[in-house]
């Protein structure tokens, strides 16, 4: 599959089956994560892997919606940023989790991006301070984001070439 084409198919996926995503495929997911690049190659990022299904409960209430999804996901990876090594910590994690994303996808393992940074809890806290509590996170890393991993229930239609949007591209000048 070429490259266009992948990106086209990579969706959202938020309803897992229930059945495991192959140690092989969460390990091709997290390499492609860790082979990210990054401003100044600093690789400014920590990962967080949960499997455990207490854990992921846990972490489904970790904002105000859009995290139910996790309850059910097989896995989840918690993309954690360290901006004593990089002041574009932020890009170079969201990259990470472009990659992880595609990689899923190509694997047929389903996942959704969760945002975490500048997020707020149902109980009020922070994203990131719910975070930090369940899993453990040191305080001089901050939050990007989660990426829910599990086998996909349903897959989104894939989207076309045919709806890019040309009108979003200037040439030499706005």
């Amino acid at each position: 599959m070429e490259l266009l084409e992948m990106m086209c198919r990579r969706r959202s996926v938020r309803r897992y089956t229930g059945a495991p995503v192959p140690e092989e495929d969460l390990r091709k997911i997290l390499q492609a994560g860790l082979l990210s690049a990054s401003g100044h190659a600093a690789r400014p990022w920590e990962l967080v892997v949960v499997r455990n299904k207490a854990t992921l409960k846990a972490l489904s209430d970790c904002r105000i919606g859009s995290a139910r999804m996790l309850e059910h996901a097989d896995c989840a990876v918690v993309v954690l940023g360290n901006p004593e090594k990089s002041n574009v910590w932020t890009e170079d994690c969201a990259g990470m989790m472009t990659n992880m994303h595609l990689m899923a996808d190509s694997l047929g393992v389903g996942s959704c991006w969760i945002q975490g940074r500048l997020r707020e809890a149902p109980n009020g806290d922070s994203t990131e301070e719910y975070v930090r509590r369940v899993v453990g996170f040191p305080q001089g890393l901050r939050l990007e984001a989660i990426l829910s991993l599990g086998m996909p229930e349903t897959h989104p239609d894939p989207h076309t070439l045919e709806e890019v949007d040309w009108s979003r591209v200037h040439a030499e000048t706005y």
